[in-house]
């Protein structure tokens, strides 16, 4: 029997479906949002959230806290010193044991910097933190990050808000396979057909934020991405029928005359 729940670290979620908070067009549209996706984990960049102001806007005061666990991001970091040093003030602030690790390397394509990340999560590792590295299609680093002792690993499908899909799903199967933690795909995602997808090949779970808060109908598309999320690992846990070159009957054929 396959486990039901998402277990990153000592935290154990139902839903496989972790939402990003930003770009939403108002805070009402992003709380129907996070409200119809029954997410249970919401993501946002420490660099972007006032955290320590209370005299700021901060979509933190429009929530339900009880109801969700937070997963920060180091967002805006360019190195491994500015991610710890991110992480550090997510966790001053009494959010969450848990840090998504984003180290970016190249600001045209936004991949993440792989040696820089793997820094990163050496440090935050030591300091007690629940770390869930971003990283792109890369199976050795995923490894290597496995080895070091990382709580999840976020493989990106296609870059950053490019709604491009699984570019490579050769390579994220190959993570997959190799796995001995959770597998979160991350980034890229365009459509619910996307997140099946993604799920179908095995992930644990699926993190989006531009495919829902850029949509025409966000709260729509963040209803129909928790369903796709939900069918695809269904359809994972039961176990595909293998493709075939021809044809296959469907209906019996004994005793049909000749």
């Amino acid at each position: 029997m396959k486990s039901s729940h998402l277990q990153i670290g000592s935290h154990r979620f139902q839903s496989r479906l972790l939402l990003g908070t930003g770009k939403f067009s108002s805070f009402e549209v992003q709380q129907q949002a996070v409200k119809v996706s029954e997410t249970q984990i919401l993501t946002f960049a420490v660099r972007r959230m006032n955290i320590f102001d209370p005299n700021q806007p901060n979509f933190l005061e429009q929530l339900d806290l009880s109801q969700y666990s937070l997963l920060p991001n180091t967002a805006g970091a360019s190195n491994a010193e500015e991610a710890v040093r991110i992480a550090r003030l997510a966790q001053a602030s009494g959010l969450c044991d848990m840090i998504k690790v984003e180290v970016i390397g190249d600001a045209k394509t936004l991949l993440p910097d792989p040696i820089e990340t793997y820094r990163a999560c050496e440090q935050l590792l030591k300091e007690g933190f629940t770390v869930l590295p971003y990283i792109s299609d890369d199976v050795i680093l995923a490894k290597r990050l496995q080895e070091l002792g990382v709580h999840a690993i976020m493989p990106g499908a296609s870059p950053i808000g490019a709604g491009l899909g699984l570019l490579n799903p050769h390579y994220l199967s190959f993570i997959i396979e190799q796995a001995t933690v959770p597998v979160i795909i991350d980034a890229g995602i365009g459509t619910p057909g996307d997140a099946a997808k993604a799920m179908e090949l095995g992930a644990d779970g699926v993190l989006l934020n531009t495919a829902v808060a850029g949509a025409k109908d966000p709260v729509m598309m963040a209803e129909a991405m928790k369903l796709a999320v939900q069918a695809g690992r269904l359809g994972y846990d039961a176990g595909r029928i293998p493709m075939k070159r021809y044809a296959s009957a469907s209906s019996p054929i004994e005793g049909l005359p000749v």
